[in-house]
């Protein structure tokens, strides 16, 4: 028994770390904070409508289309660091390979720039 706490010692002063961290940083947080609201702060975010509305009114389509892109070039980039990780033993199909696949993306994207995709009014 002694060599099974003397074991898991670490793992329990960690967490109780862990869970007294959090306390304080919440608790800190709670009481420091201001609760001044302004108009600009308590606004819609990131979302252009107002979160707690009627939910058949019309929005721009346009948040859907920056989504998407920018799910798109996520994408792009998860694609890109286990091929640059394994760049040293590829060949030069791999290497040929991924540069025509940035080539699409490249491509994609300056469509989307002179289509004005990536314009907000």
């Amino acid at each position: 028994m002694d060599d099974l706490l003397r074991e898991y010692l670490p793992i329990l002063v960690f967490l109780g770390v862990a869970v007294a961290l959090g306390l304080v940083l919440m608790l800190s947080a709670a009481i420091l904070a201001v609760r001044k609201p302004d108009p600009e702060k308590v606004s819609a975010y990131e979302c252009g409508f107002n979160s707690f509305d009627d939910a058949r009114m019309k929005f721009d389509i346009r948040f859907y289309l920056v989504s998407i892109l920018f799910i798109i070039f996520d994408l792009e980039v998860a694609f890109l660091f286990p091929w640059a990780v394994a760049f040293g033993g590829l060949t030069d199909v791999a290497f040929w390979s991924m540069m025509v696949f940035l080539g699409v993306l490249t491509v994609g994207f300056a469509y989307e720039w002179k289509k004005g995709a990536l314009e907000w009014e």
